[in-house]
């Protein structure tokens, strides 16, 4: 997988590569997919959200520049492979899943594995980890129409961000915060789930 899917394609982070090795991706996935584990796509996971191809997954973490001082936070914990990969070289991680099934499931792998820098919560992706924050990385793992104004305002001076951006065709965007200011880079298109938000009992977004 590393050598045909990532490495041909021209990702070359030493650590980003060495934590898709390290990672077992199999674990990840229901069981009826494991043959499929490390095949060059997407799959689905239930609840209609899917674990993504390898090969997104490791462009995304090495477009953010990862070390190992960073805070990262993840919107999107879905299967948890993708904070599994980001805890192997960042400090800490702290993901938000907006499905309790998928949260518990993700929590449970996570904790097998003994990831002790990874942390899993059940919540709003829109409104971030404002107690956790300022965070150096932030990873967007399922498609908002427009980055949320509260996850940059979450990002450190000098922070990156990556998302996938759009509603019917999307861009993974990346964008860096800089004494104020938002600059803005557009890598290649994708193909992601939305990303949803809770409702409150009107049936409007909170």
């Amino acid at each position: 997988m590393v050598e045909n899917q990532i490495r041909k394609r021209g990702v070359s982070d030493d650590a980003v590569l060495s934590a898709m090795e390290s990672v077992p991706r199999h674990m990840f996935v229901p069981e009826a997919y494991a043959e499929y584990a490390y095949a060059d796509s997407p799959l689905p996971i239930g609840f209609d959200q899917t674990i993504s191809q390898p090969y997104i997954v490791a462009y995304m973490t090495e477009s953010l520049q990862l070390d190992s001082t960073d805070r990262v936070l993840e919107i999107g914990t879905g299967s948890g492979y993708q904070a599994a990969v980001l805890g192997e070289i960042a400090d800490s991680v702290f993901s938000i899943e907006i499905i309790p099934e998928l949260a518990d499931r993700s929590e449970k792998i996570i904790q097998k594995l003994g990831y002790s820098n990874i942390r899993i919560i059940q919540g709003d992706g829109y409104s971030g980890w404002a107690e956790k924050a300022p965070f150096s990385k932030i990873i967007i793992t399922a498609a908002p129409p427009d980055i949320p104004e509260k996850l940059i305002e979450q990002l450190d001076n000098n922070g990156l961000l990556i998302a996938p951006v759009g509603v019917h065709f999307q861009q993974l965007v990346l964008l860096q915060k800089k004494n104020g200011s938002v600059s803005e880079k557009r890598l290649l298109p994708v193909r992601f789930v939305p990303m949803v938000r809770k409702v409150n009992p009107s049936g409007k977004p909170d």
